[in-house]
């Protein structure tokens, strides 16, 4: 941690996600008290200001809510992928950001014709309207797609001002779940 924080240039880090790690296939049951226990102390000593979760099941936030305060939760979600209805839906009562890796779909890029449908009726491309979606998911939902292209960075920022109309949201709401 404090090899992070001198190279970094830092006194303290904004935010530390604790990633479970039980199984390579995504979230797996398992006590995260241990490793939590560790970063809140970290915490008690100033050097964390706030504290997530990552990789994890609904028993493993629970678990680390009543350990310390978790203020985000990053797990594996998207217009395909969607396991963690019921935490977002859970997170967003309390307040707590739910931030989705893979948002639009990782090594395996989303494809759906009512995708592409919904995008060609907005003049936009299908990434936008998965962003566009996922926006208007959950108000804790907080998007950090990866790009290694400024193009693609431009095109996912504009998906912000895309305005998914209803019908649009349940046709996008009804694709099959991986």
């Amino acid at each position: 941690m404090r090899d992070n924080l001198r190279n970094l240039g830092l006194d303290v880090l904004d935010v530390v996600n604790l990633r479970a790690l039980f199984s390579p296939h995504g979230p797996a049951e398992g006590s995260i008290e241990a490793p939590l226990t560790v970063l809140a102390e970290l915490q008690q000593q100033g050097l964390i200001r706030h504290l997530g979760l990552s990789n994890v099941t609904p028993t493993q936030v629970a678990e680390g809510r009543r350990l310390c305060e978790i203020v985000c939760v990053q797990n594996h979600y998207n217009l395909a992928h969607r396991d963690d209805d019921a935490l977002i839906d859970d997170l967003a009562r309390d307040g707590i950001a739910y931030v989705p890796y893979f948002p639009l779909g990782g090594f395996t890029p989303l494809q759906s014709s009512t995708l592409s449908e919904v995008a060609q009726r907005l003049d936009a491309t299908p990434m936008q309207v998965a962003l566009a979606w996922l926006h208007r998911r959950a108000p804790n939902i907080l998007l950090i797609p990866g790009t290694s292209s400024v193009v693609h960075l431009k095109q996912n920022l504009a998906a912000a001002d895309l305005d998914l109309s209803d019908e649009a949201v349940a046709a996008l709401s009804t694709l099959d779940k991986r």
